[in-house]
């Protein structure tokens, strides 16, 4: 086998990583101090108005003297015993509660909404004001065209929907740039997801019904806008999952080392795709 050379890059500006990591904390406050909000009503609805019959999704309980509690999750017809994790959860003392949610996945833990919302209106603000700092760098910066797809990057989109089923990811100089899929996720999370969460968050505020109010009818109503916000949120942790694994099998010391110092380790090979084994840059 050949013998490559380890190159060092720097990959990372230091505008990337500090918006990257202070993404990162916010929207870990803002899933659990949004899932404590969830839990004071643990039903979603479409429409204007709560249609309190007929929720397409719920996640609830039900206690009796003789059984206690028991937790529930019913998505339209569908429905699913979740006791344990959903409807009713180990409390502080160990024993069944009541909730939509367990307390160790909320922010506060205890049930304490109006600091919850605090929580959660807070990091949202930190949250776009970073995002909107790090667009206009990113726009100036011309970073924003390193995350637009090319004619080359679409005629390779079937290999690398391929090479990524397989666990196979760029090696040597490729591993520097955003591939196709990257770049699709990225601007999806970014523009899409994130546009449709700060979006429908606004307008389930009763002091933004006045300004946004074509917003808010184009959504729907308030509780259209209220189960888009959650679903856009709920497609963010799979993103965030994703993410997290693809960082894990593509090597965590050197994706971890860059998005820390800004310095990626490759090595100089001509090969362009190796398996997880060789892809790991630090061996």
């Amino acid at each position: 086998m050949a013998r490559t050379r380890l190159k060092t890059v720097y990959r990372h500006p230091l505008p990337v990583r500090i918006g990257h990591w202070v993404n990162a904390l916010c929207l870990f406050i803002l899933l659990l101090s949004g899932l404590q909000i969830f839990n004071a009503h643990p039903h979603l609805y479409w429409g204007s108005a709560s249609d309190f019959e007929s929720p397409w999704l719920s996640i609830d309980y039900h206690w009796s003297r003789d059984d206690g509690y028991s937790g529930w999750t019913r998505v339209y017809d569908w429905q699913a015993d979740t006791t344990g994790v959903l409807g009713a959860s180990p409390g502080a003392d160990g024993e069944l509660e009541g909730r939509a949610f367990p307390a160790w996945l909320t922010i506060p833990g205890s049930r304490w909404l109006a600091m919850g919302r605090s929580w959660h209106f807070f990091f949202a603000w930190i949250l776009v004001i970073n995002a909107s700092l790090f667009l206009i760098w990113a726009l100036f910066a011309g970073h924003l065209k390193r995350l637009v797809p090319t004619v080359e990057d679409w005629r390779g989109f079937g290999q690398s929907v391929i090479d990524h089923l397989r666990l196979r990811h760029p090696t040597g100089e490729a591993a520097t740039r955003y591939n196709i899929l990257q770049k699709l996720a990225y601007l999806t999370a970014i523009f899409g997801l994130g546009g449709l969460i700060v979006l429908t968050g606004l307008c389930m505020s009763p002091r933004m019904d006045t300004v946004l109010e074509p917003v808010l009818e184009f959504f729907g109503g308030r509780q259209s806008a209220r189960s888009i916000h959650f679903l856009a949120a709920s497609g963010f942790v799979l993103f965030v999952a994703i993410h997290l694994f693809e960082v894990i099998v593509s090597g965590p010391v050197n994706q971890l080392r860059s998005m820390i110092t800004g310095y990626f380790r490759y090595h100089d090979d001509a090969t362009g795709v190796a398996s997880n084994r060789e892809n790991r840059h630090d061996g």
